[in-house]
């Protein structure tokens, strides 16, 4: 039973935290000033004829 104590105490502080700052950077890299361009040429991509 010390396997899964010492998983659930990993998992409530320091990979909460990492899952927090990943989070925080996905949504950073999103808003990034210059992505909205790049978004919308991502987007047209199934339209384009090849």
């Amino acid at each position: 039973m010390e396997t899964y104590t010492a998983m659930r105490e990993f998992a409530d502080s320091w990979a909460l935290a990492g899952m927090t700052v990943f989070f925080i950077g996905v949504v950073v890299f999103a808003f990034r000033p210059g992505s909205k361009k790049i978004a919308e040429q991502v987007a047209r991509i199934p339209l384009e004829d090849d």
